[in-house]
């Protein structure tokens, strides 16, 4: 995935933003090998300041995921057999989203000083409370920043704990819609545009087939 970030230049005192591809599964720049990425791959924003794994993420190193929306899952009842039944979730008036976010740097030990592959750079997604539609299919979701905090939430010369958290309360929800996408979703090697469009969940097939 791709994150917004900030960071100085190494050689000189200018912050720049870019755009920079993430690897989700966050990895702790004190952890042993890469294994913890695969169970930190959201973060609850009732422990940032405090958890060990994103404590110094945290106050030092935030970033935004740009996204049309997300995918949760939730299991129905399809003719008597129980489905893990994917849903789309997304802004009611469209647009794009912005996810808080933490990121981290993991140095490989297995790479030499001087490889350009040397630093992992890993994410983990910020989540809040789910209310409104998508509450019904997650009891989480992630928690998305309005525009006017995000240049706050991204500089990186904020590491005061408790100045940060205040940019994460007194968020007004954006509103979410949620609609019933393919089962083809859960296959990690199919990636189509068509696999956000609606379907009719009991016959797992887009709806325009469904109704025909």
């Amino acid at each position: 995935m791709y994150g917004v970030l900030e960071r100085s230049e190494k050689d000189g005192p200018a912050v720049a933003r870019r755009l920079r591809a993430l690897r989700w599964g966050l990895v702790p720049s004190w952890a042993k090998d890469q294994k913890n990425g695969s169970r930190l791959i959201n973060a609850r924003v009732e422990t940032l300041a405090d958890k060990p794994s994103f404590r110094s993420a945290f106050a030092k190193r935030r970033a935004i995921l740009p996204s049309s929306g997300y995918y949760e899952w939730q299991p129905i009842d399809v003719d008597g057999k129980v489905r893990k039944q994917p849903y789309f979730i997304h802004p009611t008036e469209g647009g794009v989203l912005s996810f808080a976010a933490l990121y981290e740097l993991w140095p490989d030990p297995t790479k030499d000083d001087d490889d350009p592959l040397r630093w992992v750079w890993s994410t983990t997604i910020v989540t809040t409370d789910a209310t409104g539609p998508a509450g019904e299919i997650h009891d989480r979701t992630p928690l998305i920043l309005p525009s006017e905090r995000i240049d706050a939430w991204l500089d990186p010369t904020l590491t005061d704990p408790a100045r940060i958290q205040t940019l994460l309360t007194g968020i007004e929800s954006v509103p979410l819609e949620v609609r019933p996408v393919s089962t083809e979703v859960n296959k990690v090697g199919n990636d189509r545009p068509d696999l956000i469009d609606p379907i009719d969940e009991h016959a797992d097939r887009p709806l325009n087939l469904a109704m025909a």
